[in-house]
């Protein structure tokens, strides 16, 4: 949602960049939509997206979990932890609006395994955009709610925690939860590429930043997190 990459521009002001992430020099001439080999690529995502996974529930039932708030674009971010998409069928993220309704998906590629920004699919590999390695945490919330947040690898680290086995009791030490039993999950979002695609239709292109046939609801945060 998601890692989208209205999540990482407000990750990134919480963050500093040099720990965080960074993104390859898009093709300025570029556009959002769909070129060439790519309109096949879109459309078979969006026919199968759509029929498997068209509501958050059907999402959680197939194993992702929610893991951000509604972002200022209307999108709430669910993820597997398979973080090597495979082939289109394999979305390591999922994206729905407030009520559940399918919007689209993320595709991630290791950076351990590809160093170089993918060229699958059909698909322009400078679309992928590039995110260094950080932590997401879960807390319980009042009412049954949750709370969601994140922090860098580097002051991850620096409380005494394992980047690559993140523990509750490394939250807490981070003053984020008073006690592990607070602390539903932790996980860490590795170093990926990541392909941001609207399964949603998008008159501004697939691979836009925005839509404007999602309307964000009033609880929407201008910055994920």
């Amino acid at each position: 949602m998601f890692i989208r990459m209205t999540c990482a521009a407000s990750l990134l002001a919480m963050i500093a960049v040099p720990a965080f992430a960074a993104m390859p020099a898009p093709q300025a001439t570029l556009s959002p939509v769909p070129q060439g080999t790519e309109v096949a690529f879109v459309k078979s995502i969006q026919q199968d997206l759509t029929a498997r996974f068209p509501t958050a529930a059907d999402a959680v039932k197939a194993g992702y979990f929610r893991y951000t708030n509604e972002d200022e674009d209307g999108a709430i971010s669910y993820a597997n932890l398979h973080w090597q998409s495979g082939n289109p069928q394999e979305p390591s993220q999922l994206w729905y609006d407030v009520n559940g309704t399918l919007l689209g998906a993320d595709f991630s590629v290791l950076q351990s395994t590809s160093p170089e920004p993918p060229k699958v699919w059909g698909v322009n590999y400078s679309r992928w955009i590039s995110f260094r390695e950080h932590i997401h945490y879960i807390l319980a919330g009042p009412n049954g709610t949750e709370i969601y947040g994140a922090t860098s690898a580097k002051k991850f680290a620096a409380a005494g925690g394992n980047v690559d086995n993140p523990q509750a009791a490394t939250v807490v030490a981070m003053g984020k939860a008073k006690s592990v039993a607070d602390v539903k999950r932790v996980f860490l979002f590795p170093s990926v590429w990541d392909l941001i695609v609207w399964v949603k239709p998008n008159p501004n292109g697939a691979f836009a930043d925005k839509n404007p046939l999602v309307t964000p609801s009033a609880n929407a945060e201008k910055g994920d997190m």
